[in-house]
């Protein structure tokens, strides 16, 4: 049995020191984040607890900013912002390549179905991405009382489409269309929003890699691994099991090794729950929900919630609030990300570089 256990051990160092080599950054990579077969690490225990990954599985992120917040003025804002353009521009840069190479850009076509303002404004904001990076895109707008067929019908056009690499349905739908099927109905191979139920198995799958992860759980994990955030046997609280978000950010955090509890309407003591983790990612679509109470100090705190509240002094007659009372959070956390401009700009980021990988794939381009 020991000479078995050093066996075992001596693979997980060298499947370690392999990744080491993977992903070594070079001209052309853009993420940070690892592929997800590349820390598969297989699961050793011994007779008390289970082995320490923390020399090996994240060797790819530098320091733990755990660290307690006294004041307000030592907690690290996540601008999200600055990091997403870091990597806008760097998809910016490969389309030119591929449309000097090949005459060929990625192409993106976005179908919204009615006129939520908050729906519009995200539309808005992808468009203006795409035409910064280069990216064709399409927009189908159909009305609030469309039917399913209708809708249907479009996505058809957009896969026999080979300008278009890209599909994205703006949710939330409206009620009567049946938002399941409509998302399955995304041919897999433009599925960048990562939402087909063939991508989502295997994301959820150890030794699978899926062709596109969801953007905004993909956003999280680069933002945690650029702040310098461990994650490899941390303890994440994701509070929210949408399949949009929750859901899949959960399962990515498991495939980078972190110890993940979920916390959602019918939890038990969820304030309780959620003051244990490291790491928190809010994404339940309540306001405010997570007091500071809530937090651990020194926890990092990532807040996904979008919420549109009235305000007749802003621009479009609303602003966006997180999920995450954030002058609370900020006297507590050691890190956290900012509504908006913190999660929000790296979910659009994602986005073009799905739609540019999709596009690469098509063309063989690399």
């Amino acid at each position: 049995m020991a000479l078995l256990y050093k066996s075992l051990s001596r693979r997980v160092l060298l499947t370690s020191a392999a990744m080491k080599r993977r992903i070594t950054p070079d001209a052309r990579q853009i993420l940070l984040s690892p592929p997800l077969i590349s820390i598969d690490f297989p699961d050793i225990w011994n007779s008390s607890s289970c082995l320490d990954y923390s020399s090996t599985a994240t060797s790819y992120v530098s320091v733990d900013p755990m660290l307690l917040a006294d004041d307000p003025q030592s907690t690290t804002v996540i601008d999200g912002r600055v990091i997403a353009d870091e990597i806008t521009s760097g998809i910016t840069s490969e389309v030119r390549r591929m449309k000097n190479s090949m005459g060929k850009v990625p192409g993106l076509a976005v179908i919204m179905v009615g006129e939520r303002r908050d729906s519009q404004t995200y539309v808005r904001n992808k468009i203006a991405a795409c035409e910064e990076a280069g990216i064709k895109s399409e927009v189908s707008s159909l009305p609030d009382n469309c039917t399913e067929d209708q809708v249907l019908n479009v996505l058809s056009h957009f896969h026999e489409d080979p300008s278009i690499h890209g599909i994205l349905v703006q949710l939330p739908l409206p009620q009567h269309l049946d938002e399941g099927k409509i998302l399955s109905s995304v041919r897999l191979e433009k599925d960048v929003d990562g939402f087909h139920p063939l991508n989502m198995g295997n994301l959820a799958m150890r030794g699978r890699e899926p062709l596109f992860l969801p953007c905004t759980p993909k956003g999280c994990i680069e933002l945690l691994i650029r702040s310098g955030v461990e994650i490899s046997g941390k303890r994440a609280v994701v509070i929210g099991r949408s399949n949009i978000v929750g859901l899949p950010t959960s399962l990515l955090l498991q495939r980078h090794h972190a110890t993940v509890s979920i916390v959602h309407a019918f939890t038990r003591n969820p304030e309780q729950i959620t003051r244990e983790a490291d790491i928190v990612v809010a994404a339940a679509g309540v306001p405010n929900l997570v007091r500071g109470s809530w937090l651990k100090p020194g926890a990092v705190v990532i807040d996904v919630g979008t919420n549109p509240v009235e305000d007749p002094s802003s621009e479009h007659g609303y602003r966006l609030i997180g999920d995450v009372c954030y002058e609370e959070a900020s006297r507590v956390a050691s890190a956290i990300t900012p509504v908006p401009g913190g999660v929000g700009p790296m979910t659009v980021a994602m986005l073009l570089l799905n739609t540019l990988e999709s596009a690469k794939r098509t063309y063989s381009f690399t």
